[in-house]
């Protein structure tokens, strides 16, 4: 054999997987159809969000966190409805998760050298009820070096396990089959792409320049989910979110495209739920691409109001950073503005200096850099929207700014193939919400859920800007920023046991062969059901990726 076991798709989920196979002395051959340049994958780009449970930075910031909260919200977002079927193993996927959320994941990211930033971050606040979908607590740690540095380990781990003769890096091999012999993994076969010194990230080519087959013991499948795959996005695209929009941003690398489920299928192996996808609805084109169709999602704050394609308030739960999947289906659903394929924020200087975020290793360079100063200096003293940010307010075709309510609105009517908004209508309802802001009281959801946050140290210092006015000339200018659909994750995908093991279409596991990460819907199939509460993909990288590569130690021993 030409190795103990094969791990198909150098993404974080298969570093891991390597890195627990070689530290028990086994000999991996790591095989991906991008060159050595992009060893990490699409997690090498994320902001490094981590979902943790009562960890030590949320007790130092007051944050009162556990084990049962965790769970309901995880739940109560989940909405696992085919328990019975689909989601058998997601679900003791899910509570094996939020345990080790709770527990050794905190201390086990720390023996690998992560560590994390002392703020935490309140990402996906919810759809406004208790036993519904959002974080009850802010919960988003952000590791030193982004996902570049969650990355950083296990690249050098694999690296490591290189010079000792335990692993074999196999780069520009892209795989076509699975080789089941007598219902048993032992192999893969593909075809060998030409050389390709593309930059990081940067697409490369498909040009076959011979064929290739490998055989282990086992093989571990850890290629990735199909945001950049919009064709497949729109074929298992759910009737619940509405229609697919015509034009969407990318938010992943040209290689994240699907590839391995049907491949995956092919072998005799069970996908489930894929019609379950996570898409942002506040994407940005780059100005400054690196993939094709390159999008950025803003990480908003809470106070940017939010309007439809005609100029309409969106509706709880539809608010920054509260329900991604509610909005998105109010957005591809609502007959009248569902032909459109955007949507509209607007906001102030004052909102933006403080509130903006951009996911993304490379536009948040002083945290992927670990530069304590620049982080201080920049987002919590300094003056001004950090570089990325202004970057994209000078730069971005999606931003526009101005002075005056009605010079703004004509400017983001020059941004549409025709003039759809009426300053008159936005003006009648931002001069209702500013009314909101004369006292402490509200009936206003969003003001209501302005002033919680505030409530929070970590998001008063440095996430939530001062309450104030959008139309008070002293916040301004006025700034609006076009919005759109954003691909990202996949939720669904191989079926596996808790020992990341794939199922069969009977439920039982094909001998030697196991799934994790993205492929495997971040454990079980569909880990998060219906709704992810972030930074949980990153994680479920890791959780899925490490049992994976220990129960393939184990079979192959």
């Amino acid at each position: 054999m030409d190795a103990d076991v094969i791990v198909v798709g150098a993404g974080l989920a298969g570093l891991v997987a390597a890195h627990e196979l070689t530290s028990r002395g086994r000999r991996v051959a790591l095989v991906d159809q991008e060159n050595a340049a992009n060893l990490g994958g699409q997690a090498f780009w994320s902001f490094g969000g981590l979902f943790l449970v009562d960890s030590p930075e949320q007790r130092r910031l007051g944050i009162k966190d556990s084990f049962d909260l965790a769970w309901s919200d995880w739940q109560g977002s989940a909405r696992f409805d085919r328990v019975d079927d689909e989601d058998s193993w997601a679900v003791r996927w899910a509570r094996a998760y939020v345990e080790f959320a709770a527990g050794e994941k905190r201390s086990w990211l720390d023996g690998h050298g992560i560590k994390l930033l002392p703020t935490v971050g309140w990402a996906e606040r919810g759809d406004l009820r208790a036993d519904g979908h959002g974080n009850s607590v802010p919960r988003f740690h952000i590791a030193w070096g982004t996902g570049t540095g969650v990355v950083e380990p296990f690249a050098a781990y694999a690296e490591r396990a290189a010079r000792e003769g335990l692993l074999t890096f196999h780069h520009r091999h892209r795989v076509d089959e699975l080789v089941i012999e007598e219902g048993a993994a032992r192999g893969v076969r593909g075809t060998v792409l030409a050389e390709d010194r593309s930059p990081r990230g940067v697409a490369s080519n498909r040009d076959a320049a011979g064929e290739f087959e490998l055989t282990a013991q086992a093989v571990v499948v850890t290629t990735g989910g199909i945001g950049a795959n919009h064709d497949i996005v729109r074929r298992y695209w759910p009737a619940r979110l509405g229609t697919p929009p015509t034009e969407m941003v990318t938010g992943v690398p040209a290689y994240v495209d699907g590839r391995m489920l049907d491949i995956s299928a092919a072998a005799g192996v069970r996908l489930v739920n894929r019609d379950r996808m996570w898409h942002y609805t506040e994407g940005l084109r780059n100005w400054d691409p690196i993939w094709p169709g390159h999008g950025i999602r803003i990480l908003p704050g809470p106070s940017s109001m939010w309007f439809d394609a005609l100029g309409r308030r969106l509706p709880d739960p539809c608010l920054p950073g509260y329900d991604t999947l509610s909005t998105l289906e109010y957005l591809r659903t609502t007959e009248d503005i569902a032909g459109y394929d955007h949507s509209w924020f607007v906001l102030t200087q004052k909102i933006v200096e403080k509130e903006f975020a951009l996911s993304g290793s490379e536009q948040n360079p002083d945290i992927t850099a670990k530069d304590k100063g620049a982080v201080l200096r920049d987002r919590l003293l300094g003056k001004g929207a950090p570089g990325p940010v202004d970057a994209f307010l000078r730069k971005g075709a999606d931003f526009v700014t101005a002075p005056t309510l009605e010079q703004l609105v004509a400017k983001m009517n020059e941004l549409t193939d025709k003039p759809l908004l009426d300053a008159a209508v936005l003006r009648r309802q931002i001069e209702a919400r500013d009314l909101q802001m004369a006292n402490p009281y509200s009936k206003d959801a969003q003001v209501q859920g302005i002033r919680n946050a505030r409530r929070y140290i970590g998001d008063r210092l440095g996430r939530v800007a001062t309450p104030h006015r959008i139309l008070d000339p002293a916040a301004g200018p006025l700034i609006g920023v076009k919005l759109h659909v954003l691909t990202r994750k996949t939720l669904g995908g191989i079926q596996t046991d808790l020992d990341s093991r794939a199922l069969g279409p009977d439920g039982q596991p094909v001998e030697g062969l196991y799934a994790a990460g993205e492929v495997a819907g971040f454990g079980g199939g569909g880990v998060h059901g219906y709704n992810a509460l972030e930074g949980t993909f990153l994680g479920g990288c890791l959780f899925s990726g490490r049992a994976a590569g220990r129960s393939a130690a184990k079979e192959t021993a």
